[in-house]
C-alpha cells in the first residue's frame, strides 16, 4: 500500500486506542473524590437550589455514562466542552497555552539529539577510552536525576549565583518585538534564546542521556557486523563506513525511543512549567485536576493522546526513509 493508504490505515487503527483513553480518562475524573460545584464556589455562600442550578447547567447532574455519550458526541462535532471554573472554552484554553509547551518539549528534544548522537557516536568510536567512560557516568547522571531537580540545580548556579540567565518565564519568538520591548528581531531572537535554554537543558537531560545510552550501544553493534568487517576488507574509507553502513543502521531504535517518548516529555513538563513558571499546556492540566475541571481535563489528555498517535505513525514512516528493508505493506 502507498504512503497514504498506509497512514490513513494507522490513524484508523489508532481510533479505538483513543476511544479507550476517553473512556478511562472520563471515569478516573468523575469518580476522583470530590465536588467541583462547590470546589468553583469555594469561598461563597451558595444554598443547595443554587448548587442543582449549576450542576444541572453542566449536566453534572446526569449519570456518569450520559455524560460521557454526550461529550463524545460533541468532540466529534469539534467541541471540546466549557471549563465552568475559567467560563471559557476548552479550545480556547488549550489553544492559548499549548504554545509554550511545545516550544518547551521540541527544544527540549532538539538539544537531546543535537548532543547525544554525536556523543553516542564518538563513545562508540573510542570505546572503554575515558572519554567513553565520562559519556556513559553522564548518561547515568542523566537517566537517574528527576528534571526538577536538574531544572532547580540549574537556576540555582546559572540564575542566582552567576546571573549569566534568567529564571523563570519564557520569551514567544511568535510575539512581536515590541510586545517586550525589544529593538529588533535580532535581540528578541537572543532574549528567546536566554530564557529557553536553562528549562531546556532541564526537560532534554532525560532525552539526550537514554538517547546517547542506545546510540553507543547500536553504533557499537553495527561496526562490529558482517558488513562493516566485509566494507573494511575492500578498503572502503573509515569515514564512508561510519557514515554510509554503521549510522544509518544504528537510527532506527533512536527514530523509535524518539517517537514513543513523546509522552513522557509532554508530562516532564509539567513540572518543568512550575520550576521556571511559564504558563503551558502541563501546568494547566495540573489545576484543572486540582479543581475536577472535568471538561479541561478530557480537552488536554485528548490533545496529549493524539500527539503521542501521530508520534508513533511518523515513527513508523520515518523507518522506511532510514532503512529501504522497511516497507508500508507491500507484499512481497
Amino acid at each position: 500500500m502507498g504512503l497514504l493508504r498506509y497512514t490513513t490505515y494507522r490513524f484508523i487503527q489508532a481510533i479505538p486506542v483513543l476511544i479507550g483513553v476517553s473512556i478511562l480518562t472520563f471515569a478516573l475524573a468523575n469518580l476522583t473524590p470530590g465536588d467541583p460545584v462547590r470546589l468553583m464556589l469555594q469561598g461563597q455562600e451558595a444554598d443547595q437550589e443554587t448548587i442543582e442550578r449549576i450542576e444541572a447547567q453542566y449536566g453534572l447532574d446526569q449519570p456518569i455514562h450520559e455524560r460521557y455519550l454526550t461529550y463524545m458526541g460533541g468532540l466529534v462535532q469539534g467541541d471540546m466542552g466549557h471549563s465552568f471554573h475559567r467560563n471559557a472554552s476548552v479550545a480556547d484554553l488549550i489553544t492559548s497555552r499549548i504554545g509554550p509547551t511545545l516550544l518547551l518539549v521540541l527544544s527540549a528534544y532538539a538539544f537531546a539529539l543535537a548532543t547525544s548522537i554525536p556523543l553516542g557516536i564518538i563513545a562508540a568510536k573510542r570505546r572503554n577510552d575515558p572519554f567513553d567512560h565520562a559519556s556513559r557516568i553522564v548518561a547515568l547522571f542523566g537517566v537517574s536525576t528527576p528534571s526538577f531537580w536538574i531544572g532547580i540545580m540549574l537556576i540555582l548556579i546559572f540564575a542566582v549565583q552567576l546571573g549569566w540567565l534568567p529564571s523563570s518565564g519564557l520569551v514567544y519568538p511568535w510575539w512581536s518585538p515590541e510586545t517586550y520591548g525589544h529593538s529588533g528581531y535580532g535581540e528578541h531572537i537572543y532574549q528567546v534564546i536566554r530564557h529557553l535554554l536553562l528549562p531546556m537543558i532541564a526537560l532534554g537531560t532525560l532525552q539526550m542521556a537514554t538517547l546517547m545510552r542506545v546510540e553507543r550501544t547500536q553504533m557499537i553493534e553495527s561496526l562490529q557486523g558482517e558488513y562493516v568487517k566485509l566494507a573494511r576488507a575492500y578498503g572502503v574509507p573509515e569515514r564512508t563506513i561510519m557514515r554510509k553502513h554503521a549510522f544509518q543502521v544504528a537510527q532506527l531504535p533512536i527514530i523509535t525511543i524518539v517517537g514513543l517518548n513523546l509522552s513522557t516529555a509532554l508530562g516532564g513538563s509539567v513540572l518543568i512549567e512550575f520550576v521556571f513558571d511559564i504558563n503551558g499546556l502541563g501546568r494547566l492540566f495540573y489545576e484543572a485536576i486540582i479543581q475536577l475541571d472535568y471538561q479541561l481535563i478530557m480537552g488536554i489528555t485528548m490533545i496529549i493522546a493524539t500527539m503521542f498517535v501521530i508520534g508513533v505513525v511518523i515513527t513508523d514512516i520515518a523507518y522506511a526513509y532510514i532503512d529501504p528493508r522497511v516497507t508500508y505493506g507491500e507484499s512481497e
